[in-house]
């Protein structure tokens, strides 16, 4: 089951501490408290909200170390067709700059195993780097297949440098496309595979990863499967909200948002994202059949129906009660 944020979480003010270039077009900044104190706790594939400005917020991996509770780290690549969060941490946040933070939040949780296979690609290797700290610490079995565009885009690989043959950089411009078959072409029971990075490397993985144990994959997205947001032949075009702790009944009608229409009425609710992607806007489902649309959680998780993401989601059935 997917873990279901409060109506209310976390907010800081936290102050860039370093802001060091990682890779071509790549930038990591190191986050601090001004008072140099404590930061919440998290675990290996964790991210947090960037919230840039009013109506730009943005969701970044935390990669460095989860024992560090003073700093964190994240890694963010420029991306010049995107929606401008890039553009702004690349061209605005500098050392010194403060910036409002949210969370963490985790939906990319890393479990106990005795081995594992990472796959990353381009900026997709920060959420690895917490859990091979974590893999490394429990004397696991691992290794890890990073590809990029070429070796001068891709980040930490002098820091990957110090795991030696546990690690393979694959640039694409020397090597081709990564050799997936030779890591997942034989389905193992004893593996879990952690793979992040641009969809045309996560489809491919899925294909390989059909013929494994179920449990064995774990994907994050940074942006929606191509076919997420495609409504199930059982969609409502019109149905009813019951926002139970609001005591509020909301309609929502064609090619409006649950979060949209409840925001409408003025019912607080966190989002950022969306797409269906970040999970901040998750809320638990009481009553009735949701037509999940987002790209976060599993088919077990939807087949479960006790949450949903409203930012994209609709509904099967004439009424949805939500924890809301």
């Amino acid at each position: 089951m997917s873990q279901v944020p409060q109506m209310q979480e976390r907010t800081v003010e936290l102050i860039v501490a370093e802001r060091e270039e990682l890779a071509d077009d790549v930038v990591g900044l190191v986050l601090e408290e001004p008072s140099g104190g404590d930061l919440p706790d998290w675990n290996p594939g964790a991210h947090i909200d960037l919230i840039l400005t009013d109506s730009l917020v943005r969701q970044y991996s935390l990669c460095s170390s989860p024992l560090d509770r003073r700093r964190w780290k994240v890694g963010v690549l420029l991306d010049p067709n995107g929606r401008g969060g890039s553009k702004h941490v690349h061209h605005e946040l500098h050392r010194g700059c403060r910036i409002q933070v949210r969370g963490p939040r985790n939906h990319f949780p890393f479990q106990r195993a005795n081995r594992y296979q990472f796959i990353a690609g381009g900026i997709g290797i920060t959420p690895m780097l917490p859990m091979i700290e974590a893999a490394e610490a429990d004397g696991a079995d691992w290794h890890l297949l990073y590809g990029g565009r070429q070796r001068s885009s891709m980040a930490f690989v002098d820091e990957l440098s110090k795991y030696g043959e546990r690690v393979t950089i694959w640039p694409l411009n020397e090597q081709g496309m990564p050799d997936l078959a030779s890591v997942l072409g034989s389905p193992r029971d004893d593996t879990l595979v952690y793979c992040c990075g641009p969809e045309g490397l996560l489809s491919a993985v899925e294909q390989f990863c059909q013929s494994w144990p179920k449990y064995a994959l774990h994907i994050e997205r940074f942006a929606a499967k191509p076919d997420a947001h495609t409504p199930s032949e059982e969609a409502l075009d019109n149905f009813q909200v019951v926002c139970q702790r609001s005591g509020i009944t909301v309609d929502v009608g064609p090619g409006e948002s649950i979060l949209a229409a409840i925001k409408a009425k003025g019912v607080s609710m966190l989002a950022s994202c969306m797409e269906g992607i970040c999970g901040t806007c998750e809320v638990a489902v009481l009553e009735g059949s949701p037509d999940h649309r987002d790209s976060v959680l599993d088919d077990d998780e939807k087949a479960e129906n006790d949450c949903m993401m409203i930012c994209v989601s609709r509904s099967l059935s004439e009424k949805l009660v939500l924890d809301i």
